[in-house]
């Protein structure tokens, strides 16, 4: 087993023109399953090559263990790979897919080999496709094949490249299972890249997030999702997305009220919070947000802690509905499928002011986050 430790690394194309991953430093435990997620073009599929040795970093350094593998070879590392397209040899069957990277990199007998992939194949279901082809498998097949090669292999640092991508909704689900029951089973340092944030909140041990080459947060799932450390977070993380709104600290006689810029918000905060949020904030003019989740309706008249709203859509999705409302640009409730409006109904929607996230307007920066300050970065 072994850690991986990031300094610093950098990857430029074009000599220099384009970032793709910009002085990204982290710390993956012995062990630890970590989830790389972010928008196409963040950076996350160029790290995970990096580490694997299939592009050079322009800076930094990458430890596997206590080893510098910077300018090692792919070959010379140990890891092994996982793609999202399932690279798997169109003319071997399957045990010769499996055994191929054996018989590159270890000294094992063609024995040795066929008993560890017929035991490795056994562990992953897939015993009586050995005989067989890439094309003559399904999918989900030829994930199990391609995760199979490289579980035989026993190295080091596991990477995945989008491994699910591929599949259905239902087998993605069942594969996602399989991956985080074999990687608990071997205890394997892992690297796990996807596009899906819902996919990276219930793999990760801890959850990576990067925008524009850099890195936003690093953090428990959880964690990142109670506690954003910038607006790019909060929005990216949950779904559907957090709400927010461009309001102004008020002082209305003995109480302080958050005023949206344009739109119907209004809601009066506790005289605790507010002393807690003037000490936080050098402007009056914030950006809060607050998760759909967060929101519920409410009969109560009292105006201070009450939004009036329009009902402008209503989705439902089964267990819950999705109301859209007239608050701000794309501001959803998330709210019980026993609550029922119709469009154009006038409703009123209130939460707890603790759910609040703020936000400095110019920066992005989470002006209530406090914990691992070192790994957040201002939106860019």
């Amino acid at each position: 087993m072994a850690t991986i430790t990031l300094e610093t690394l950098r990857k430029e194309y074009d000599r220099g023109r384009v970032v793709a991953v910009d002085d990204l430093s982290l710390e993956v435990d012995d062990g630890e399953f970590i989830t790389v997620v972010g928008p196409s073009g963040c950076g996350k599929s160029t790290t995970l090559r990096m580490v694997a040795g299939l592009e050079s970093p322009s800076d930094g350094t990458i430890r596997i263990g206590d080893e510098d593998v910077t300018e090692q070879s792919a070959r010379t590392r140990d890891v092994a790979m996982v793609f999202q397209n399932y690279a798997l040899y169109p003319h071997k069957t399957v045990m010769q897919n499996m055994a191929f990277g054996l018989r590159m990199s270890t000294d094992l007998s063609k024995d040795e080999r066929e008993a560890r992939v017929r035991e490795t194949a056994s562990m992953m279901g897939i015993e009586d496709l050995l005989d067989d082809k890439p094309d003559e498998l399904s999918g989900g097949q030829k994930q199990r094949v391609a995760l199979g090669r490289a579980i035989v292999r026993e190295p080091d640092v596991f990477l995945f490249d989008e491994p699910l991508s591929n599949l259905d909704a239902k087998l993605r689900t069942t594969m996602r299972t399989e991956i985080q029951r074999l990687q608990n089973e071997f205890g394997i340092t892992s690297l796990y890249v996807t596009h899906d944030q819902e996919e990276a909140m219930t793999m990760g041990d801890r959850i990576v997030i990067l925008k524009d080459g850099k890195l936003q947060q690093v953090g428990r799932p959880k964690d990142v999702y109670e506690n954003p450390a910038n607006e790019f977070v909060g929005g990216f993380v949950g779904s559907p997305s957090m709400n927010f709104v461009d309001v102004t600290l008020d002082r209305e006689g003995d109480s302080t009220v958050l005023v949206a810029d344009d739109g119907p918000f209004s809601y009066e905060l506790s005289d605790d919070f507010a002393a807690h949020l003037r000490d936080e904030i050098s402007e009056p003019a914030v950006r809060v947000g607050i998760r759909p989740e967060d929101i519920t309706t409410t009969t109560t008249t009292d105006d201070s802690k009450a939004i009036r709203t329009t009902v402008e859509v209503v989705e439902p999705i089964g267990s819950d509905n999705y109301l859209h409302l007239d608050v701000a640009p794309d501001f959803i409730a998330r709210v019980d499928s026993g609550v029922e409006p119709s469009a154009g109904d006038s409703i009123r929607v209130t939460f707890d002011e603790s759910d609040l996230h703020v936000f400095d307007k110019q920066t992005g920066e989470s002006l209530l986050y406090r914990e691992s300050k070192q790994t957040a970065a201002p939106v860019q």
